[in-house]
């Protein structure tokens, strides 16, 4: 069964694109008794805030239409920003070489959190290179991951 942000991928992809941007990701949380769905956006020559307005005016106006989520929500829309997250293997194969952070769904050595330099990426599974040490996580495992900005 497909997640929420799932199937809110599949409906907005196209809409987002029509817009010259790319749909970088999806999340909902929970906020009290309403959803938040956060929508990530990246473009060449990066996102202004007339590039949010417009996509959240297009993709209010979609999900009016298809109605996928049933309770009352908040949509924001955002550029992924320095510490993007990342949703997707080619996302993080656009990483590579940079360090990032991931949290764990099942804890690896005890720890949830690991911060490491991204070296390689074999099907579905990561390599990060943590305090010198090789460390290879299964995607499936990684709830929650986001670059390391540079300054």
């Amino acid at each position: 069964m497909a997640t929420l942000e799932q199937k809110l991928t599949e409906i907005l992809q196209s809409s987002v694109e029509d817009l010259g941007c790319e749909l970088w990701g999806i999340e909902c949380q929970r906020a009290g008794r309403y959803l938040t769905v956060r929508l990530f956006i990246d473009k060449e020559g990066g996102v202004t805030i007339d590039d949010c307005a417009d996509v959240s005016r297009q993709v209010s106006a979609v999900l009016d239409v298809e109605d996928p989520i049933a309770e009352k929500y908040n949509l924001e829309v955002s550029s992924p920003g320095l510490d993007r997250p990342l949703f997707t293997l080619a996302q993080y194969q656009r990483f590579i070489g940079q360090e990032i952070v991931v949290h764990l769904r099942i804890p690896m050595s005890d720890r949830r959190k690991w911060q490491g330099v991204l070296e390689k990426i074999e099907g579905d599974m990561l390599t990060l290179v943590v305090d010198g040490q090789p460390q290879i996580f299964v995607f499936g495992n990684i709830q929650k991951a986001n670059v390391i900005p540079k300054f």
